[in-house]
């Protein structure tokens, strides 16, 4: 199964809609989950709280892969392996995306893979899209099934 763990709404209905395309999609090759974790507006305490709420979805046998800008960058061939070697150790793999001030520590401690698509910053909801699309091309790759380049 997959998991994944986002600080924040989705607000756009385009955002919304990409998203249920590709949890359709996803639907031929595992479970996937989107947990929505509440924003937190206090920048002093967002980190914290938020990671709080973050790791309530956490169980001690998933595989956690924290999206983070100073993460490892692989390409899609990489990731599609990673995914695909993950799941021969563990049954669950969750990612989790911050929010505006990204990640607490305690969160970054706990997971297992760092994982960053750019150096670049990405709107949250946008990126939640990527993230899908990303794991959808991993499965096409991982079961020798035709995608675009």
């Amino acid at each position: 199964m997959i998991k994944i763990i986002c600080v924040g709404k989705i607000k756009e209905k385009f955002y919304r809609d990409a998203i249920e395309e590709y949890k359709k999609r996803l639907s031929k090759y595992t479970k996937l989950e989107i947990m929505e974790v509440m924003d937190e507006a206090n920048v002093e305490k967002a980190l914290k709280i938020e990671g709080s709420r973050i790791d309530k979805h956490i169980k001690d046998n998933d595989y956690v892969i924290t999206m983070e800008i100073g993460g490892k960058e692989l390409s899609s061939l990489e990731f599609a392996s990673k995914i695909s070697n993950t799941f021969i150790s563990y049954s669950n793999i969750v990612f989790v995306i911050g929010g505006s001030y990204g990640l607490s520590s305690e969160i970054k401690k706990r997971s297992n893979f760092a994982l960053s698509f750019s150096k670049m910053t990405f709107p949250h909801q946008l990126f939640r899209v990527v993230l899908l699309e990303q794991i959808y091309r991993a499965f096409k790759i991982n079961n020798n099934e035709n995608y675009h380049k």
